[in-house]
């Protein structure tokens, strides 16, 4: 399949002489160093059949406000990394016409999605359920390896009631994270919080590994992008991503997926 740069041109190429030269102007700039030191657009194109329906899970870091009304085609996504990657793949693959749905809710943990999982997700039968949870968790998990347990089986049934369901169910599972940032530059605060996620984030490799999902990195892609310019202009209050943090988990989302399935 075509990758991403040569789909995009070969369709300039289409649109006639002006747009040639617009390409070739572009092709003698120097490239522009990217300061945040973030790649994500040398990514091929994923594969995915004709209609092929996309869920994205989680909490408030997926939900952003999508509207509750599926009619209304302004919101209905909402305005998180979902509208991103939805948006990408929708200029990408015109001819897939997916089908994308964020079920994301502010607030939730494993234990809301164990409630809400037939309707959510089983019921909706998707081709590709995507899965960012955890963040909070954190407090009622502390460090009980008990409730570790308890979550990491809450979390193992949602994937075994999916797979059930359709055992060709494609997943993707996103580490929960955080920056100290906001609330959590108190160092101490960060130290707790960090622990307590990067617990969470073994049990979240360890499930990929035994589902087959892809595994996002996420909490290692916020490091390093706050090692190249700052926490703060990732995550403004230590969870939650501005609009260059969610764009930061659409280019990851979107690269490690399309080296999966492409």
């Amino acid at each position: 399949m075509l990758d991403r740069r040569k789909f995009l041109t070969s369709g300039a190429l289409c649109t006639g002489s002006a747009a040639i030269g617009s390409q070739s102007a572009l092709a003698d700039e120097p490239a522009r160093k990217n300061a945040s030191g973030v790649g994500g657009y040398e990514y091929r194109l994923p594969a995915f059949k004709t209609g092929n329906r996309l869920l994205f899970q989680g909490d408030s870091i997926t939900d952003m406000k999508w509207g509750r009304n599926q009619k209304d085609r302004n919101h209905y996504l909402g305005h998180s990394y979902v509208y991103l990657i939805a948006a990408r793949l929708g200029v990408d693959l015109p001819e897939a016409q997916l089908d994308i749905y964020n079920r994301g809710m502010s607030g939730h943990k494993v234990s809301d999605l164990k409630k809400r999982w037939q309707k959510d997700a089983i019921d909706m039968k998707p081709d590709l359920l995507s899965i960012l949870i955890g963040v909070n968790d954190r407090g009622q998990l502390g460090g009980n390896s008990e409730n570790f347990k308890t979550w990491e089986t809450d979390y193992r049934g949602l994937l075994n009631q999916s797979r059930k369901a359709n055992p060709e169910l494609r997943l993707v599972l996103l580490e929960p994270f955080v920056l100290a940032s906001g609330r959590l530059q108190n160092k101490a605060a960060f130290k707790a919080t960090r622990a307590v996620i990067d617990q969470q984030r073994e049990i979240v490799a360890q499930l990929a590994k035994d589902y087959d999902a892809v595994h996002i990195r996420t909490q290692k892609i916020f490091d390093d992008a706050a090692k190249s310019v700052s926490a703060e202009q990732w995550i403004w209050d230590g969870v939650h991503p501005l609009p260059q943090g969610h764009e930061l988990i659409a280019r990851n989302w979107l690269q490690e997926v399309s080296l999966r399935w492409s």
